[in-house]
Parts: C-alpha cells; sequence; structure tokens
C-alpha cells in the first residue's frame, strides 16, 4: 500500500481568526502526527488487512473526536462563547476521515472491513 500523505486544507486555515497563528500550528503539527503514526501502522502491519483494521480503529478515533466537538458547538453558542476552534477542529477531523478514503484504492477496503465487523457482530449478538 502507498503510503499516506494528509494535510490541513486551507479553507480550515483561512477560517482561524487572525490573530491566532498557534491554532494553525496546532493543526498542521496534529495531521503531521497523524501522517506519521498511520504510515508505521502500515509499516508494521503483518499484511495488508490488519494494516486496514488498524487504519479503521484510528478512523473510528477520529469519528470519535468529531462528535465530540460537534456536540461542543452547541453549548459554547449557549454560553456566549465562540464555536470557532471547535467548528475548525470538527471539520478538520472530517476531512482527514475524507482524505484516507480518497487515498489509493484504502477507501474500498476500509469500507469492506467495516462491513465484515459489521456481520461479525451480528453474528455475535445472535449467537447470545
Amino acid at each position: 500500500m502507498e503510503e499516506i500523505t494528509l494535510g490541513v486544507p486551507k479553507p480550515i486555515l483561512e477560517r482561524l481568526p487572525a490573530d491566532d497563528e498557534n491554532a494553525a500550528a496546532d493543526m498542521q503539527e496534529a495531521v503531521a502526527g497523524w501522517e506519521r503514526q498511520l504510515n508505521g501502522i502500515l509499516e508494521e502491519a503483518d499484511d495488508e488487512r490488519e494494516a486496514v483494521s488498524r487504519v479503521l480503529e484510528v478512523i473510528d478515533r477520529f469519528e470519535e473526536r468529531y462528535e465530540t466537538y460537534d456536540d461542543m458547538v452547541p453549548e459554547l453558542r449557549a454560553w456566549g462563547q465562540s464555536p470557532i476552534y471547535a467548528i475548525a477542529w470538527r471539520t478538520l477531523y472530517a476531512d482527514v476521515i475524507a482524505q484516507l478514503h480518497d487515498h489509493d484504492d484504502l477507501g474500498d477496503q476500509l469500507d469492506r472491513e467495516r462491513n465484515a465487523r459489521l456481520v461479525e457482530d451480528g453474528i455475535r449478538l445472535r449467537d447470545l
């Protein structure tokens, strides 16, 4: 499988407050770290199926974080706070997930692995 390359989309960076350069740097550093982690997973995996399974676990964590930030937006607004950072991080997680699905043939493999897990879970539930 080809090496994964990720990036922070320019529109996300442009929506951050102009006086805060730290947020953009934090996002770029986070994405670089995720890229290293994902490529490490690809290198360490014994086979392609294991690699895809582990990448899917990372995506599951990203989806949880997306939901966390999504839940924060109305709460911040209710308290009169700006939700710009929560929105930016939420959007970043969604975009990174999309980048992973668009990478090479990884998207199809991720879908197959997710479907296999659903079938596996369904079988276990019926056996109870």
